[in-house]
């Protein structure tokens, strides 16, 4: 299944009687990312790659409601707007949908939507693709989901299910029942609220276990309390309250050819349970040592084979020396791993990654529908230590921006 509405759909390249028109273009392309770095209206990602696949980003609250705060200052905030607005097509609430923050206390009164309305309504003024980020994940859910009158089992794990960014629940349980129905309330409420609006929602997120191929789902309180079809009943909760939503699967780590195995399991054991999931999410939270495409295109090749469009979901790439080696999600321990300066020669190299794994999105271009920084520029990403996107804290172009751009023009027939 294919996005709806503004996507453009995969364009395969003309005939070589069109060699010459695709090379003035080419050289068009080239030449403007010759001035990007010092042009005030650089080239935009989502023109350049409109016949390809939608470029978005994750914006944070003071992005969505135009006012500043804590490091950023009001003129700041403006620029990483106009930015935004000027580079991308599609957009992800950071942190606003997430359950700690939409869904904060009990009850039908514990909503939060304030920071959520703010985001629907910037995307729909400038005409972006709305992506819901995210209804059930093991992490940034409030204890009180979890909270019952079962004492927990005393085999019981005291973090999977944490409360926050670290805290672990380990009181009393809900039983599998409370707890189908606070899920079911929630993506109802949630999800109905937008319907139409958003477009794409990220169901289930991250349950996938790491480690060796011994256990495929994560030992999170989801899975301890309800049992593994959670998962199922989720996507289902998700369509019954918008049947024209784009249900994604999303985790990380699904370059690790045993990530992907699982992936391949669980995807597959839905599919044979008639489970409404449209994409897989793959999060691609990237490091500058090993990011490249070879990597991403063995990844991609092996998703790709469930059939099913592929969304990258979090894009970035760490250049910091620390967590050369991570792809996880944990913020606490990300913060931990973008420490001890960038690695040498950061920007080049991170340039070469970027331009590998563009290359990988192009060829396989047939599935990738979507990719998506996560954070609009160095200075708001939650890995700013590692300076892993494209625009610095200044939001000017980085030689990675220039890289990414002659992909493009690579791919027009310019070596």
């Amino acid at each position: 299944m294919h996005l709806a509405t503004n996507h453009p759909g995969h364009v395969k390249m003309p005939t070589s009687s069109h060699n010459l028109r695709l090379g003035l273009f080419a050289a068009m392309l080239l030449a403007a990312v010759s001035t990007a770095r010092s042009a005030d209206s650089p080239v935009a990602l989502k023109n350049v790659f409109k016949d390809h696949f939608q470029v978005g980003t994750a914006i944070n609250r003071s992005h969505a409601t135009g006012t500043g705060g804590g490091r950023r200052s009001q003129e700041r905030i403006e620029k990483d707007i106009a930015l935004t607005k000027r580079q991308f097509n599609q957009i992800t609430a950071e942190n606003d949908m997430k359950w700690q923050l939409i869904h904060p206390r009990e009850g039908a009164e514990g909503y939060d939507f304030g920071p959520a309305d703010a985001l629907v309504e910037f995307g729909g003024k400038n005409g972006m693709y709305l992506v819901g980020h995210t209804l059930v994940w093991h992490s940034q859910t409030p204890n009180w989901v979890f909270a019952g009158t079962i004492p927990p089992p005393e085999t019981a794990d005291a973090a999977p299910g944490r409360g926050g960014f670290g805290r672990g629940y380990t009181g009393p349980r809900a039983s599998r029942e409370e707890l189908l129905e606070r899920m079911r309330d929630h993506i109802h409420t949630v999800v109905g609220r937008y319907k139409g609006k958003v477009k794409s929602w990220d169901v289930v997120n991250e349950a996938l276990a790491d480690g060796g191929p011994e256990n495929v789902l994560r030992n999170s309180l989801w899975l301890q309390i309800i049992g593994p079809d959670f998962i199922a009943k989720a996507f289902q909760y998700a369509h019954e309250a918008d049947p024209d939503a784009i249900l994604r699967y999303n985790d990380y780590g699904l370059e690790n050819p045993v990530k992907i195995q699982k992936l391949v399991t669980l995807i597959k054991s839905l599919q044979e349970q008639g489970v409404p999931i449209h994409a897989i999410g793959t999060q691609a939270h990237l490091n500058v040592s090993t990011a490249g495409f070879e990597q991403m295109d063995r990844s991609l090749g092996e998703v790709a084979k469930l059939g099913l469009p592929i969304h990258v979901t979090e894009l970035d790439i760490n250049s910091a020396q620390g967590g050369q080696r991570g792809t996880g999600a944990d913020i606490a321990a990300n913060a931990q791993a973008t420490q001890g300066g960038l690695v040498s020669e950061a920007d080049r190299k991170l340039a070469d990654a970027y331009a590998g794994i563009f290359r990988a999105f192009i060829k396989h271009r047939e599935w990738v529908e979507m990719v998506t920084f996560w954070g609009v520029n160095d200075a708001v990403s939650w890995r700013r230590s590692g300076s892993p996107l494209l625009f610095d804290g200044e939001n000017q172009p980085k030689p990675a921006f220039d890289a990414v751009i002659a992909e493009a023009g690579r791919e027009a027939g310019v070596k």
